[in-house]
Formats: C-alpha cells, sequence, structure tokens
C-alpha cells in the first residue's frame, strides 16, 4: 500500500504567511482589548493606537503615538475614570495570552 502526501509547492512559505497574518490578527485583538481600559478624555490617545507587524511577518506590536502615551502608561497614581487604567496595554497582553497563543495557533493551523 502506497500513501501519498502533497504539502504544496512550499509549505514553509505557506506557514510563514500565515504566522504573519495570525500574528496582525493578533495585534489587532490586543488593541481592540486594551483600546476598552485606556485612560480616555478626549480619545487622542485611543485614536493613535495602532496594530502592525515587521515585513518579515515575525514580530507584532502596538503602539500608542503620543507625547503622552508612555506617561500616562506608566503613572500608577493618576485617577482614571472606571475601568480605565493605568498600564492597559502591558495587563491586557498578560490578561489576554491565552487567547493571543489560540489565535496565533489557529492562523498557523490553518496554512497546515
Amino acid at each position: 500500500m502506497e500513501v501519498e502526501f502533497n504539502a504544496g509547492a512550499d509549505p514553509g512559505k505557506a506557514v510563514s504567511e500565515a504566522s504573519g497574518r495570525a500574528l496582525a490578527i493578533a495585534a489587532e485583538y490586543v488593541l481592540e482589548q486594551a483600546n476598552r481600559s485606556i485612560p480616555h478624555e478626549e480619545g487622542t490617545l485611543q485614536r493613535s493606537g495602532r496594530a502592525s507587524v515587521n515585513d518579515e511577518g515575525t514580530q507584532a506590536a502596538v503602539t500608542y503615538d503620543t507625547p503622552y502615551a508612555v506617561p500616562v502608561h506608566e503613572n500608577l497614581t493618576a485617577r482614571h475614570d472606571e475601568g480605565r487604567r493605568a498600564k492597559w496595554l502591558e495587563l491586557t497582553l498578560q490578561e489576554q495570552k491565552e487567547q493571543v497563543r489560540q489565535i496565533i495557533a489557529d492562523g498557523i493551523r490553518g496554512a497546515l
């Protein structure tokens, strides 16, 4: 009995592309979740948020681009409206790490 398996033209390339897409989806997910607890007055900080993936598709980032993003993120003594908090991005990633892993795993699994 003979069994033949065809993995496609370049399975490594397919997995690499899938992982880049999965990282992009995961980064967007983290951004969306983080925005739920970002300190909010006028919305400028929240609107500055971006999710991105490097050209190689190996690293993702969530960034906020205002001059005060880091000070607001790091200031543990500031008071925020209910449901809003300092360290919103760091804490969100910690809280959502299993979901982020699942998003990435599902994306890669789909390429196999």
